[in-house]
């Protein structure tokens, strides 16, 4: 681990180093700066660094090639000249680190990110003197959680619910067929066009494609397009203006408005398949029948439903935390969550195809306010499961990861894939943790009890599909 280390020139390293003097104990002074800042100064011996710097050149000497040099007969020197800079600044890293480490654990210290470590003049003779400056984690003080207050909302699967999302499944299972001659274009229908658009008299990127596709009536295309096409003949061609709405996805045409021109090319109406048996058997439930069919979609909605929920009371209850919490915040501690949103930010554009993402310049200050909130809420949520032993137990995990997998067409194996890796196991344990705590303020807090429809719950968008 690099731990900061500024060593001074080489000539001044190995002049000290060739020394030779008496081995003594490490000496340890640790003072405030700040509310969480400290700086702790070290003393190692020489001929302990000394010591080392020799024994890992010797190691090297064994196995280094030189050009002139046989394996392994490399003289000393000059494997001195070429890696004892390198081999030293190593060493100097390794062992003011371990006493650094050392030190912070004899006094109890809750070390908050790496230290900057620089030596520091004026050692006694024999020995080399460093500085390590670092911040320490907060005392973290929550008040009585009686006197929070939570809104823990609920929510039903209802029949009309289930029957929205067989229309859903049907809809995503319709056949198409083809329109008698002369028919009008209908919500429900496809229609096949060819479209071009023009803003200012001139055409633009993406205004323009042939024989596509879309279902009138669902939103697929804004509405403007959707009027002018509704009622439309096979062969017929009209000319429409169209408002971009100021959020439109492509930035290039937002807000404008253009002139488009729409062709119908073919006309299919669509057919739902009927809920029946065979319906019921296409989607893959066992016993083939309506009845189990809606049971099985209440199943589903249902831990879809305690999925929402969970994660909207844990949202409510988070936020009474923090609002019933006092510490200060490490500054390493920020700049660490900053730099780990902006490492995943960067990876979210690249995923999307963006190209030279780790050229792009993106603030700190952006992710700033949501770091400190996840470092405060991480800390008090820390504090919350030390002080009322809220760990995840195994047998918890296990439950969690089997409830995770029961949506699945072979949930053993997706049991085996959470077990099969530390860190997906780590994630998991993670989630039972914060039920733990959720479970934990709810059982002391002033709780009010809000039922929810279920669209609202799923958002709109979720119930019509």
């Amino acid at each position: 681990m690099v731990w900061g280390f500024e060593s001074p020139p080489a000539h001044q390293i190995f002049r000290r180093l060739n020394r030779h003097e008496e081995s003594i104990n490490m000496a340890v002074n640790v003072e405030t700066l700040d509310k969480l800042e400290r700086k702790m100064t070290l003393t190692l011996p020489v001929d302990t660094i000394r010591g080392e710097v020799d024994a890992r050149l010797r190691k090297l000497a064994r196995t280094v090639r030189m050009d002139g040099f046989r394996p392994g007969k490399v003289p000393m020197s000059v494997v001195q000249q070429r890696y004892g800079y390198s081999v030293q600044y190593e060493v100097m890293n390794d062992k003011v680190g371990q006493a650094f480490y050392e030190a912070a654990n004899e006094a109890q210290l809750r070390v908050a990110g790496q230290p900057t470590i620089t030596e520091k003049d004026g050692a006694p003779e024999g020995q080399l003197a460093f500085d390590a400056v670092f911040e320490v984690f907060p005392e973290v003080k929550i008040a009585d959680l009686s006197t929070a207050e939570i809104e823990k909302a609920s929510a039903d699967v209802s029949d009309e619910a289930i029957d929205r999302t067989i229309d859903i499944l049907r809809k995503q299972r319709r056949s198409f067929a083809q329109r008698a001659q002369g028919s009008a274009a209908d919500d429900g229908d496809r229609v096949t066009v060819d479209f071009a658009g023009k803003i200012d008299g001139e055409p633009f990127d993406g205004g323009k494609a042939d024989d596509f596709q879309f279902v009138v009536g669902e939103g697929q295309m804004l509405k403007e397009f959707e009027d002018a096409v509704r009622g439309m003949k096979v062969g017929e061609s009209k000319t429409f203006p169209l408002a971009f709405p100021a959020d439109y996805p492509g930035q290039d045409v937002a807000g404008k408005s253009a002139d488009f021109m729409v062709t119908l090319k073919n006309l299919e109406a669509g057919h739902l398949p009927e809920v029946n048996e065979a319906f019921a058997k296409s989607l893959g439930v066992k016993d083939a029948t309506v009845e189990a069919l809606r049971a099985d979609i209440r199943k589903n909605l249902e831990r879809e439903v305690k999925f929402r929920l969970n994660a909207r009371n844990k949202q409510a209850v988070m936020d009474a935390l923090l609002a019933k919490a006092e510490l200060d915040l490490p500054k390493a501690s920020v700049q660490a969550e900053v730099a780990r949103m902006i490492e995943s930010a960067r990876a979210d554009l690249k995923a999307r195809g963006m190209k030279d993402v780790e050229k792009l310049p993106i603030p700190e200050d952006t992710f700033r306010p949501e770091a400190e909130r996840r470092v405060r809420l991480g800390l008090v949520v820390a504090e919350l499961v030390k002080a009322n032993d809220l760990v995840a137990k195994p047998d918890q995990i296990k439950a969690q990861v089997e409830e995770m997998a029961a949506s699945y067409e072979k949930p053993e194996e997706v049991v085996r894939y959470y077990y099969a890796d530390p860190k997906r196991l780590a994630d998991v344990e993670a989630m039972v943790i914060e039920n733990n705590v959720t479970e934990h303020v709810i059982g002391k807090a002033k709780v009010t009890e809000k039922q929810l429809a279920f669209d609202d719950l799923m958002g709109n968008q979720d119930a019509q599909g």
